[in-house]
């Protein structure tokens, strides 16, 4: 008696593997980390993405508090069924995203910020987070300084800003504006926002212990427009309600977030957001969406979700008329592109931005023959003038040569020294955002 209900149970597993075996694959992604990118840009660009590789049926679905995931079935060349895709993002903040590649929880790091030696050292045996092959530049941010809509403030100054969440101010009337206790809103200590705050501005200060911490920027962001003697900061996209303010770093102009300012990273507070990856990478999708990322298509989606995409745009610049008459005589026609070219930190090579921009201004230029190129390089003090000159001449000789392999001959280079900082040479961070190389332009006559 038993001896058939053996093979029929037998029978039904058979059955239930056969059933199983045809099912669509789940080729499943998933991105841990930055709150900033996460809660709306990832899920963004993993939508197009999709779509632009022909999936259908793309859904997105909130799940748990800042996570989410987006399905679809992807249809394959090789197979009639299709798969069925299955991408999961969790935004709890960008040291969890490290955290989770290291795991093998996460095939995507987001984060923005870059990397910190110690994750760089952690994740040493997978690959080398730094080179190009692993770190990948989504767009760039401004991380914006907010206060309530009636606060008679324009501007501030880093070190004010400083001077404020570490408790040395603790009423607006301090600085001109209201009386009033200030109330400190800031990201919490996963966040990203938090460690880019940390290293642009507090430096070695600690925060006031009266802060009140958000995982979430639009959170906080409603919070501060709700309390008229609020402070706080967030990425650009989550001003929402609030008041934005200009900031300055040293003798610089106090600059608003927007897209020169940000696309060049002359704004005191700009930050690179970042996906970090294997850069030998099982997932298949990985480095094909690393490449869409990068695509004119990905960066519009980035353009979209508030964040300054990576294109090069022509601007004139609003305060080019208050510049040195010497410096408009080298900068052709007052134009000038959407990029700075840097360089690694302690070191004469371009960044991975640069080596980016490198293959867009190559792409600018032959869209564009009648333009012609002109770069200045800028630099920090140094013992002299004319040593500082120096370097900063062999910087925009150095973004010079990049474009010369690639058949682009730009018509002047020009090094000016450590005139025109655009942040505070007392810091570190500072002078490395001033060694800089900017692009102008001259129409061919």
């Amino acid at each position: 008696m038993r001896k058939p209900l053996y093979f029929s149970f037998l029978f039904s597993i058979q059955l239930l593997a056969l059933f199983f075996y045809n099912q669509p694959q789940a080729n499943t992604l998933t991105i841990q980390g930055s709150n900033t990118i996460g809660a709306k840009l990832a899920p963004a660009l993993v939508s197009s993405y999709l779509k632009s590789i022909g999936a259908d049926g793309v859904e997105y679905s909130p799940k748990a508090e800042n996570e989410s995931q987006i399905t679809a079935k992807l249809n394959s060349a090789d197979s009639t069924r299709g798969s069925h895709v299955v991408i999961d993002i969790a935004a709890h903040g960008s040291s969890t995203g490290f955290a989770a590649l290291k795991l093998g929880n996460a095939d995507i790091a987001a984060a923005s910020r870059p990397a910190k030696t110690k994750e760089i050292d952690q994740l040493s045996h997978m690959t080398k987070l730094t080179d190009r092959g692993s770190e990948h530049i989504v767009g760039i941010d401004g991380l914006a300084i907010i206060v309530h809509p009636d606060n008679q403030l324009t501007e501030m100054d880093v070190q004010q800003i400083a001077d404020i969440y570490s408790g040395k101010i603790s009423n607006w009337s301090e600085l001109g504006g209201h009386s009033g206790t200030i109330t400190l809103y800031a990201r919490d200590n996963k966040s990203g926002t938090w460690d880019s705050f940390k290293r642009m501005v507090l430096g070695k200060s600690k925060l006031d212990a009266s802060a009140l911490r958000f995982e979430s920027n639009d959170e906080l962001s409603d919070k501060v427009s709700e309390d008229r003697n609020a402070i706080g900061f967030v990425g650009l996209p989550s001003v929402r309600q609030s008041k934005l303010l200009a900031i300055s770093d040293g003798s610089g102009k106090a600059l608003k977030p927007n897209q020169l300012t940000i696309g060049t990273e002359d704004y005191a507070l700009s930050r690179r957001l970042y996906f970090y990856t294997d850069d030998n990478p099982e997932n298949e999708h990985v480095m094909p969406f690393m490449q869409y990322v990068q695509s004119v298509e990905g960066q519009k989606i980035v353009s979209e979700n508030g964040f300054i995409a990576q294109h090069l745009h022509v601007v004139k610049p609003k305060n080019y008329a208050e510049l040195p008459l010497a410096f408009q005589l080298m900068a052709g026609e007052g134009e000038r592109l959407t990029v700075n070219f840097r360089f690694k930190k302690g070191s004469a090579k371009l960044d991975n931005r640069a080596l980016q921009d490198i293959e867009r201004l190559v792409d600018f230029s032959k869209q564009n023959p009648d333009q012609k190129l002109i770069l200045i390089g800028f630099g920090d003090p140094k013992k002299s003038k004319d040593r500082s000159q120096l370097l900063s001449k062999l910087r925009a000789m150095a973004v010079r040569r990049e474009l010369v392999k690639q058949g682009v001959y730009p018509k002047h280079n020009y090094g000016y020294g450590e005139q025109l900082p655009v942040a505070s040479n007392d810091r570190e961070a500072g002078r490395v955002k001033n060694r800089r190389v900017e692009v102008w332009l001259s129409t061919v006559r």
